[in-house]
């Protein structure tokens, strides 16, 4: 079963950055590609990204069969995706096994979702 392990910024999660020595912040993205090579190694892997910036983010809705983009985060907002792993796992204690090694697990935490199997679904 396919779970996504959600990384959040939040205000939480920018004070503890705010805190760290340069050391631990080096630690912490080390600590994230170090997970990343484990889950490859577990075979569990399907794919970690982190992300970019919100504020470089583009809106994209369709009215009147017309595409209409906007730059950055529609509202402001307090709490944002910051990255992801997405697992293909046995079960959730599994998931949340390999969620509790994520660096910001001791710092914040981490959210763990199963991926909806539309596999089965008609079109």
């Amino acid at each position: 079963m396919k779970y996504l392990i959600l990384i959040q910024s939040n205000p939480q999660s920018l004070a503890v950055w705010e805190t760290l020595t340069d050391q631990q912040r080096t630690d912490f993205g080390l600590g994230h590609l170090r997970l990343t090579e484990e889950m490859r190694d577990a075979g569990v892997l399907v794919v970690s990204e982190g992300l970019g910036d919100p504020a470089l983010a583009v809106q994209v809705s369709v009215r009147d069969g017309r595409t209409i983009t906007s730059d950055g985060p529609y509202a402001e907002v307090k709490e944002h995706l910051a990255g992801f792993y997405l697992i293909d796992v046995a079960d959730l204690d599994e998931a949340v096994a390999w969620a509790a090694k994520a660096p910001d697990a001791a710092y914040t935490r981490v959210e763990v979702r199963p991926i909806l199997d539309m596999s089965t679904w008609e079109i």
